[in-house]
């Protein structure tokens, strides 16, 4: 997954401002502790993180 799909899946679900805000400040177990932006920063796949916002913020699975 290219990062522009996976800003384009976070803001569909979030909202564009909401998304970047839980991707800033949201600290999630699934990502080791870290936020969203640190994971993507660290070098973890977007859809790996997708998949971790998805299992921690229930999202539909239409939506995945």
């Amino acid at each position: 997954m290219r990062l522009t799909e996976f800003w384009k899946r976070m803001n569909a679900h979030f909202g564009a401002t909401y998304a970047d805000s839980f991707a800033r400040d949201y600290v999630m177990t699934e990502l080791g502790g870290r936020t969203v932006h640190q994971a993507l920063d660290a070098g973890w796949e977007a859809k790996d993180v997708w998949r971790a916002v998805c299992a921690a913020m229930d999202v539909p699975a239409s939506a995945r």
